[in-house]
């Protein structure tokens, strides 16, 4: 561990070893058993993408159209050991973060010391992306774990050259990739790191760094090869959500709204004032490029900010698109303020502290109105995306279960990736399919269970359309079964239209 100089020691700074290496540890098993707590007492369904992807750890493969593989085989795993649960479906999230949190700690203990480490890891904790996420099975709970290892294990190699060190970058690297795509941007910044580390350049003339991006294109491969098999579809959606490929990319141009609509999520992500503090830090770059260790934390920093920011002011990018920003950002903010005394430091700790205050604020949001004399409503219920799901799936069950002595189990069907994702959650239909007439396939349904003559004989339509009526002309005979209608609230209803259909004859 390099040791704070004094130059980085708040006014009033104790020793490191006044704070614990167990006591981070100690508050993220807290963490997380009260994250637990509050998804049961929100008393919430899956969301829509957590359905989807339950979905494809039922049938684990080396892609799917819009991710990659590993969340699916996260979810199996925990399946697996702790049962077929919502907390089970939630786990890998709630396990990653706090992991997350722990590497996070580590690195600033490894660059710094203690203190900086201890928190930078609450830091991370306690972020709200952090604490938002925390409530929901994501390709970033991954994404974040494997950017925060690579970084640990980045900085070590950079101090050893070791061939060893370099492939166990490489490796992470690959399983980021197999997260999510956004850690091709690791990469580029541990490239740039390596560039910006005093010598770091003459161990490009080694074979550590090309073994490390050897290693990662392996372990990548193989979903570059499910890809191959199937047109690309995971490449051409993020080209299509990106707006660089496809009838998208016509969109894009000159988006200064969309650029501060960016800005305004990194501030709501990483915290009030940690970001504000993190602003502050880099806008003096000369400062940071002058210590090797911030320069490190700068390289893993400010390049995907900068992609990122120049694609929302081009065309489009989602707040959490950024988010292993935050990874680095966490040390780079309490050391940069540890710069500037006992003042500073105090800046450091209430970012932290506010933080703190605001995850329980939103996870008992609902719980603060009905205190207040308060309904919730559509309006003003943060959960209401997840709220009804079972009830309306309940109401569907009845017209499943229906038997017919020459086909006893109906497919389900539907138009709608979120009515589909759902329905298979709650009810684990044997058979599905997705009416899927266009060419252009919008979802992994439409990939691996479009509807087709083969696909059966009875189906069971579930649409919200208004009228069916040109999609019932497509089968044999269309009998409407009646509705469904959950009201989550008076404003909010779970609606649609149930059909028994037969014979499919092609689109």
């Amino acid at each position: 561990m390099t040791p704070l100089p004094d130059a980085f020691r708040p006014a009033g700074h104790r020793s490191s070893a006044s704070v614990p290496a167990w006591l981070l540890p100690v508050l993220a098993l807290a963490f997380t058993a009260y994250r637990a707590w509050v998804i049961l007492h929100l008393d919430i369904d899956p969301y829509v993408d957590e359905a989807y992807y339950w979905g494809w750890a039922q049938a684990l493969d080396w892609g799917y159209y819009s991710k990659p593989p590993l969340i699916a085989g996260l979810i199996a795993l925990c399946q697996a050991l702790f049962g077929d649960g919502l907390l089970a479906l939630k786990a890998p999230s709630l396990i990653l973060y706090p992991a997350t949190a722990l590497l996070v700690q580590q690195l600033g203990r490894r660059l710094f010391d203690a203190r900086i480490g201890f928190w930078a890891g609450l830091a991370f904790l306690t972020m709200p992306i952090v604490s938002a996420l925390g409530l929901f099975v994501s390709t970033d709970a991954p994404l974040l774990f494997f950017w925060a290892l690579g970084m640990l294990l980045l900085w070590r190699v950079l101090q050893s050259g070791s061939s060893a060190g370099w492939l166990a970058v490489g490796v992470v690297a690959g399983l980021g990739m197999m997260s999510k795509y956004t850690m091709a941007a690791f990469v580029g910044s541990a490239f740039l790191a390596l560039l910006a580390h005093p010598g770091g350049w003459r161990q490009l003339l080694r074979p550590g760094p090309w073994l490390a991006l050897a290693a990662a294109c392996a372990v990548f491969a193989p979903n570059v090869w499910w890809n191959w098999q199937h047109g690309f579809p995971t490449f051409q959606h993020t080209a299509e959500i990106t707006r660089i490929g496809g009838t998208a990319a016509a969109d894009r141009g000159w988006k200064p709204g969309e650029f501060f609509e960016f800005l305004g999520a990194q501030w709501m992500s990483f915290g009030p004032l940690l970001a504000i503090a993190l602003a502050w830090a880099l806008l003096h770059l000369r400062r940071l490029w002058a210590d090797t260790r911030l320069r490190f934390l700068l390289m893993l920093v400010l390049p995907l900010l900068v992609v990122v920011g120049v694609q929302a002011l081009t065309g489009r990018a989602n707040g959490n698109w950024a988010a292993p920003i935050f990874v680095g950002g966490c040390i780079l903010v309490p050391a940069f303020l540890a710069q500037g005394g006992r003042g500073r430091w105090r800046l450091a700790v209430a970012a932290v502290v506010l933080n703190l205050l605001l995850a329980p604020l939103a996870y008992h949001w609902p719980d603060l109105l009905r205190a207040a004399g308060k309904e919730l409503t559509a309006r003003n219920d943060p959960y209401k995306r997840a709220r009804g799901w079972q009830a309306f799936s309940e109401a569907v069950r009845p017209y499943l279960a229906q038997q017919s002595p020459d086909d006893p189990d109906p497919v389900l069907l539907s138009d709608d990736r979120e009515l589909l994702a759902q329905l298979i959650w709650h009810l684990r239909p044997a058979r599905y399919a997705r009416w899927q007439p266009q060419a252009h396939v919008t979802d992994h349904y439409g990939l691996t269970a479009p509807l087709t003559p083969q696909t059966g004989r009875r189906f069971l339509f579930v649409t919200d359309r208004a009228d069916a009526g040109a999609i019932a002309a497509r089968f044999g005979s269309a009998d409407r079964l009646g509705e469904v209608d959950v009201a989550v609230y008076p404003k909010l209803h779970r609606r649609a239209t149930v059909w028994l259909m037969r014979d499919f004859h092609g689109y």
